[in-house]
């Protein structure tokens, strides 16, 4: 970069020669001190990489993603029909999240293929943030978390006559009567994303873990604990990774008690609606 010239006359004895490389390699050092680091923060915990050298823990492998499993967690399945029939009924369908439950609080988890050389992060939660405020009429804030930047949400749930009528007893009796009078009540949604290599790690938290510091913190640990499977193979970004389903999953639907930690689930009873990456 040029800052400026001497007069001809008042130039000076010529002098080592100066090239651009000194600054290309300044500029080299400035973008790979904040990479390590991120490096040496990650080796703290995870999420990781399959290529990491990551804690022995069991772990449910669901392809693309492997997640802990500890005391009190149970995992479901959310599926997307790919295939519908004439009245708009889901005939097939593909494992696009997995949901963790702990007590009153559930994370969904899904990872995405990235670029090599860049996250995607910050442009997903701008792109949700937007979406929650335009189209759901919500509000949102951003902070720090203990996995870097976050994104809290309020958006408004219905609370219809139908909407009501659904819920269990226990639920509905719990809700202020100041909601049910004005027909919709806060929702309250977390949204966390970890960049890796040439992947993107979304998790979604609802429910008691929002504020309950010991639930979030059962659920912060299972965070810790995942493992991505990137693979080799060409992806655009934001591709949704291929999830598969367990073989704990079967093999707990056909004994009459399904192994502790995991639950037997119906392919199209979605879990809470949380927004995917597009």
């Amino acid at each position: 970069m040029a800052f400026g010239r001497r007069r001809q006359a008042e130039e000076p004895e010529k002098g080592p020669e100066v090239t651009d490389e000194p600054a290309e390699a300044a500029e080299d050092a400035a973008d790979e001190a904040p990479a390590k680091a991120e490096k040496a923060e990650k080796a703290e915990g995870g999420p990781w990489d399959s290529e990491d050298s990551f804690p022995e823990l069991q772990r449910l492998d669901f392809g693309s993603i492997q997640v802990p499993v500890a005391q009190g967690l149970a995992f479901q399945v959310n599926f997307e029909a790919t295939q519908v029939d004439e009245e708009g009924n889901p005939l097939d369908g593909r494992p696009v999240a997995v949901l963790v439950q702990y007590e009153e609080s559930a994370m969904q988890l899904q990872a995405f293929a990235a670029p090599k050389r860049s996250g995607i992060w910050d442009d997903v939660r701008r792109e949700t943030a937007k979406d929650i405020q335009e189209e759901a009429q919500g509000q949102t804030q951003e902070g720090d978390g203990p996995f870097g930047s976050e994104l809290l949400a309020m958006v408004p749930q219905p609370l219809t006559e139908e909407v009501l009528a659904e819920m269990p007893e226990e639920f509905r009796q719990q809700i202020p009567a100041e909601f049910v009078e004005q027909g919709w009540a806060p929702q309250i949604i977390r949204f966390l994303g970890v960049d890796g290599p040439r992947w993107f790690l979304q998790a979604v938290v609802q429910g008691a873990a929002i504020e309950n510091e010991e639930q979030w913190q059962v659920l912060e640990d299972v965070l810790r604990g995942v493992v991505v499977v990137r693979g080799d193979a060409p992806m655009p970004p934001r591709e949704l990774l291929e999830l598969r389903i367990p073989k704990e999953f079967s093999e707990g639907n056909e004994e009459e008690g399904e192994e502790e930690g995991v639950q037997t689930f119906d392919p199209f009873e979605r879990g809470p609606e949380i927004t995917e990456v597009r």
